[in-house]
Order: C-alpha cells, then sequence, then structure tokens
C-alpha cells in the first residue's frame, strides 16, 4: 500500500498561450489555458482536507457490471466481467469506501448490500471477491437505475472523492432516453464515472454520453480478455485522485462574453452549456477530480471592440472548489487572457500554434463522427471526404494513434492531401473502437 503523507497536497499552476494581438475593430480573442496538478498523484492529501497518517484522501468507489442477459453470449464474457470487478476490488486502498453493483433493468446490491458502503481492508476485500461469485446473467439494461443507486450508495459516505465504473455490453433498452438523460442530469456533479463498453453490441454515443456528463473516460474493450488490466488501470487511476470537484472559474470584465470553453486535452470535452454563475462577471466551469495530471482547455473570448494601441484583460482564469459551507476554496493559481490592439498585420494574423493544434484537434474529432455518422446513412462520398479530412488532421498533428484507427476504417492513398478510399469490409470493433477514441488528442509536437 502506499505511504500517504499530508505533505504531498498536489500544487495547480494555470499558463495561458495565446496571440494576444487584434487588428483594428477585432473583437475574438482565443487562448489555449493549460492547468497542471503536480505533487500529488497516488500518495496525498485532498485540499482542505485531514487525514491520519497511512490514510488517503477518502475515497467512495462504485463498481457498475452489467448482468444483463446479452452477458452469458458468450459465457467467457460473465467470468472475466467477474474478474475483472475482482481485479479492481485488489486495487483499493486500505480505507477506500466501496461498493458493487448489479446491473440489469434494475439495480441490485451485490456487496456490501444494506443501503451502504463497505471500508475496503484485506478481509472486505475478500468478502466482496467472493460475493462477485453471485453474479450472474439474466434480465434487461436500464443503466439509469444503476447509476441512481450507484448516487445513493456514494452519497452515504462522507468522503472527499466519488467515482464509479460502469461496465455494459449492450445497448440501454429497458428505459427511454429522458430517463436516463434524467439520471445523468442528477448525478451529475456529484461522482464522476468511467464507462466501458465491452464486446460490440453497445451503443457508442450512450457510453461515451454516460462519461461525458460525469466527467469521466470511456473506452471500448472489444475482447473481454482486457477487462482485468483495464479495470485495474481505471481503479489505480482514480486511487490517485486527490481533489475533487474543481471548476475553472472564469471572470471577465464588462462588455466581454465568453463565447465557449472546451477541454481539448487529454480528449476533447465541450464545457460551455455547463457554466454555472458564481458571482458578478464570473463563471464556473466542472473539471472534475485530479490527480497529477495536466490538462488543456481551450477558451474563446469576445472583447468589445478598441482602438489601435489600447490594451485590455479579456479574462481572468483562477481555479477553485466548492466547500461544504457554499464558500469555495481558491486554489491560489491565476491565469490572465489579454487583448491588445495593433496596425502590425504580421503579428495581428499570427495564430498562437497552440490554439491552432487544438482547433485542429476539435476538427479531426468532428470530422471522424460525422464520416462515421455518413458511412452508416449510407451517404459514401460524404463519409470519403469527412474521413479524409480525418486523416489528413491527424497526419498534420501528429496524432498518430487517431491515424491507425482511421487505417483500418479507410484506405490510406495519400494522408497529405487527404485522398482516401473506404475499406470495402470494416471490423465492427475497429469501427466502434474509432468512434469511442475519436476525441483522443495529442499535445503540440516540441
Amino acid at each position: 500500500m502506499a505511504n500517504f503523507s499530508k505533505s504531498s497536497v498536489p500544487q495547480f499552476s494555470v499558463d495561458v498561450y495565446q496571440n494576444e494581438y487584434l487588428p483594428d475593430g477585432g473583437r475574438e480573442v482565443n487562448a489555449i489555458v493549460t492547468v497542471t496538478a503536480t505533487g500529488g498523484g497516488t500518495v496525498g492529501t485532498a485540499v482542505g482536507a485531514s487525514y491520519a497518517p497511512g490514510q488517503g484522501p477518502s475515497a467512495g468507489v462504485a463498481v457498475m457490471v452489467d448482468c444483463s442477459g446479452s452477458m452469458d453470449y458468450p459465457p467467457t464474457k460473465m467470468r472475466n466481467a467477474r474478474d475483472a470487478t475482482a481485479a479492481a476490488i485488489g486495487t483499493l486502498r486500505d480505507g477506500t469506501h466501496f461498493a458493487v453493483i448489479g446491473g440489469t433493468h434494475v439495480a441490485k446490491e451485490v456487496y456490501p448490500g444494506g443501503g451502504a458502503l463497505s471500508v475496503a481492508d484485506r478481509t472486505t476485500r475478500e468478502q466482496a471477491k467472493q460475493a462477485l461469485r453471485r453474479l450472474s446473467a439474466g434480465g434487461g439494461t436500464a443503466i439509469g437505475t444503476w447509476l441512481r443507486l450507484a448516487d445513493r450508495l456514494l452519497s452515504s459516505a462522507d468522503v472527499a472523492i466519488r467515482h464509479g465504473i460502469l461496465l455494459t455490453d449492450g445497448r440501454n433498452e429497458h428505459e427511454s432516453p429522458e430517463d436516463l438523460k434524467a439520471a445523468l442530469d442528477s448525478c451529475a456533479g456529484r461522482f464522476t464515472c468511467d464507462a466501458r463498453g465491452v464486446g460490440t453490441d453497445w451503443e457508442v454515443k450512450e457510453v461515451t454520453g454516460i462519461a461525458s456528463a460525469l466527467l469521466g473516460t470511456a473506452d471500448i474493450v472489444a475482447d473481454p480478455t482486457g477487462l482485468a488490466a483495464d479495470f485495474t488501470q481505471m481503479m489505480e487511476t482514480a486511487m490517485g485522485k486527490e481533489v475533487a470537484d474543481v471548476a475553472l472559474r472564469l471572470w471577465t470584465p464588462v462588455g466581454t462574453t465568453i463565447k465557449f470553453v472546451k477541454q481539448v486535452a487529454p480528449t476533447v470535452e465541450q464545457l460551455t452549456d455547463r457554466r454555472t454563475e458564481a458571482g458578478p462577471r464570473a463563471g464556473d466551469y466542472p473539471t472534475g477530480s485530479w490527480g497529477d495530471e495536466s490538462r488543456d482547455y481551450h477558451v474563446c473570448v469576445e472583447v468589445p471592440s478598441a482602438g489601435l494601441g489600447q490594451e485590455m484583460l479579456a479574462a481572468r482564469v483562477s481555479l477553485v472548489v466548492p466547500q461544504p459551507d457554499g464558500s469555495v476554496q481558491n486554489l491560489g493559481a491565476q491565469g490572465l487572457i489579454r487583448a491588445v490592439w495593433t496596425d502590425d498585420m504580421a503579428a495581428s494574423t499570427s495564430i498562437n500554434p497552440q490554439v491552432a493544434h487544438y482547433t485542429g484537434q476539435a476538427e479531426l474529432a468532428q470530422a471522424i463522427q460525422q464520416g462515421l455518422d455518413l458511412r452508416k446513412a449510407g451517404d459514401m462520398d460524404g463519409a470519403t471526404a469527412k474521413l479524409g479530412r480525418a486523416v489528413q488532421l491527424a497526419s498534420a498533428s501528429g496524432n498518430a494513434d487517431t491515424a491507425k484507427l482511421l487505417a483500418k476504417v479507410v484506405d490510406v492513398v495519400d494522408a497529405a492531401t487527404g485522398t482516401v478510399r473506404l475499406k470495402a469490409k470494416v471490423a465492427e470493433a475497429d469501427e466502434m473502437t474509432l468512434e469511442t477514441r475519436s476525441t483522443k488528442t495529442v499535445r503540440v509536437k516540441k
């Protein structure tokens, strides 16, 4: 077990990359904001909390395992899910609160039961693994009920970090899309959740939508034998989270508006519509839980027009964590987004390399999703054009992982120009992997 010490609270920093120069009459300011947390990782203490030596930040984890009838086809799928959950439980650090939920058209407590969470130690981890043997396949799929039960269980414990892990192998056929959305809306901001689709009979947009709404990760595990490694990695990452509910706070002066805010690394995630007001001219954008890591955000600000030679603060960026009493704790990191009007054409027309790169990465994700949708709709010319553009963008930005996934769906004639041919036959797992991972980005090549 890791040795947790109170001295290893993560420190946050904010760096702003932009071209602050605007032409006469220019109003749009773009910046890439890099947020970095260091000195935490798998050791540390949650901000604002105090823990005895030997204890990590208080955490609660709920593992939701699909137990619908399709998990029996093939029978090894259910066995792999049980083994993967057991492996994940094995990585829980002592003192972590946890529960296992079996999900069908209803949600059932598999361990510990009684509407509460168990506290991890050698005995309870073993008891949970024994309880997993009772998991069997049968019934439908209503993921909203699983999430609501996870929320009730996680909220029963006084913990700093709340996290869910959700595994499904099928479509959410036993509740309406509206029911699932209502469940996601009620759980958003209460816990983060990683979602995984196993096999190829699940709906990509459902799984990625769950992860997006709950600020977690989404991925495909096409071969069920890969579940144990994936679950272990997810749980280890969850155990490394130190600070929950971090918000990116943007303050803007009078006459200035935020056009959009999106996370652009390690994945593209639209945050604009998730703003909550935070006092006069300030708004908070949720970023979820943090360990030792760095993420990039694209902020676009519309400023009032000004004359040549004038300059202004377009936005101030800070990081805050809400407190139980309704106040917020400022994490001490700050960045400034500026606007300067100039008649120097070279300065005002230059695009910052970070902004240009991530604009391309966002377009790459969109081109893949549009291309695959067009392919499914039978518009082969449209699909070829969009996926060709995706190949071109992946090649230009050095996104080798996405380029490899694209090459399983199209034959690349010329990557630099985006000239491609759709493959006549594409394995379903390859197409789903491309769609699921389409929002993964790479950072600017140094």
